[in-house]
């Protein structure tokens, strides 16, 4: 048993992750993203967690930010208990938190939930993620990812013509029947309260699976509507961001009712506050998936780590560690359509503990 005392330390250190290409969202193209390592010491290990802010969505991308990683590095001392609840209104930092106490009390700082995904390489369904762009360019995703070998296309919409992604996904349908591969779609609140219906209509007519985040969140009354009328399953995401208190968690739930819900760790306050989200989805018939948000191979790791203990039968949304030309090398492969943790890779350990110093 792993016991701290009070020489505990903790130090952290911002990291600009670069974009292999720029990346589309409904946010603008990202060049690229910073995210912060936090490193907690005791008994003469050290473990690591990533706090991944992500600009503009986050319900913690506040200017003291900053000043309250360093809060919590000078108050380590109280545990992680008091500082998840300290920090209830910071979800990237809680994450970050929950990682760094895994990690210095693991055997391997690397392994925070040892299963079959570590021990035996047993993989994790993921779905192939499709960014935005131009029409040829996300013809071109589809066709490397299909080739891929994945069974399930996750394609972001509302930054081109609507007709045109229309196009597109009926193009995909003349290829691929729906037992094939299966289409997600992510609106990422592109559509208004008025219109969204109709669209839904339109899409439905190519066996969409789920759509995420049809309207902007906030909007409870309007996505109750929708939820009840949709002709295709949704799923919110951006929706559940900033929604802290177990209590305000399942009026949401139980005023919107849909039919999926997707937890972010970063941005819903780590492993503890996404159980909460998964307890009470279940208890109300509501579907759920995992998807990461745009961490480094450190965040991604205990993300996938932490999902496969879930034993979700659904692809998941873990396939973003290949999008960086400075991402950290590590165990984590992608090969048909699946995550993998590979035993006989190793973790770049050199650029590891040079963020440790």
């Amino acid at each position: 048993m792993v016991t701290f005392d009070a020489d505990m330390k903790a130090n952290f250190r911002k990291y600009t992750l670069k974009f292999k290409r720029p990346s589309g969202t409904s946010r603008g193209i990202l060049h690229e993203k910073d995210t912060y390592f936090l490193m907690v010491s005791n008994d003469g290990k050290t473990g690591i967690g990533e706090c991944g802010l992500l600009r503009g969505l986050s319900a913690d991308d506040v200017p003291d930010y900053e000043e309250k990683l360093q809060w919590a590095c000078e108050n380590i001392h109280l545990g992680e208990k008091a500082l998840l609840q300290e920090l209830r209104a910071y979800p990237s930092i809680r994450f970050g938190i929950e990682q760094a106490f895994l990690s210095v009390k693991s055997e391997n700082p690397f392994v925070l939930f040892p299963s079959r995904f570590t021990e035996e390489e047993s993989p994790i369904e993921i779905n192939g993620l499709v960014w935005m762009g131009n029409e040829d360019f996300m013809l071109e995703q589809i066709k490397q990812k299909i080739e891929s070998g994945f069974n399930c296309i996750k394609m972001k919409i509302g930054a081109i013509d609507f007709a045109t992604e229309l196009t597109i996904l009926a193009s995909i349908r003349k290829k691929f029947s729906k037992d094939a591969i299966e289409l997600r779609v992510d609106a990422n609140g592109a559509f208004s309260p008025k219109e969204a219906l109709g669209k839904l209509h339109e899409l439905s007519q190519f066996d969409i699976h789920s759509i995420e985040q049809p309207i902007k969140p906030g909007q409870w009354s309007a996505m109750r509507v929708l939820c009840e009328q949709t002709p295709i399953a949704i799923a919110l995401d951006e929706e559940l961001i900033g929604v802290n208190a177990l209590t305000e968690k399942a009026d949401l739930l139980q005023t919107i009712q849909p039919q999926y819900v997707i937890l972010k760790p970063s941005l819903v306050g780590g492993f503890a506050s996404s159980l909460e989200w998964i307890r009470l989805a279940e208890k109300l018939g509501i579907g759920w998936w995992v998807t990461s948000a745009l961490e480094s191979n450190i965040g991604l790791n205990a993300i996938a780590q932490w999902t496969f203990t879930l034993g979700s039968k659904l692809p998941q949304g873990l396939g973003t560690g290949g999008l960086y030309t400075n991402n950290f090398e590590s165990p984590l492969q992608v090969e048909n359509g699946k995550l993998f943790y590979r035993k006989d890779l190793s973790w770049q350990t050199a650029l590891i503990e040079e963020l440790c110093t």
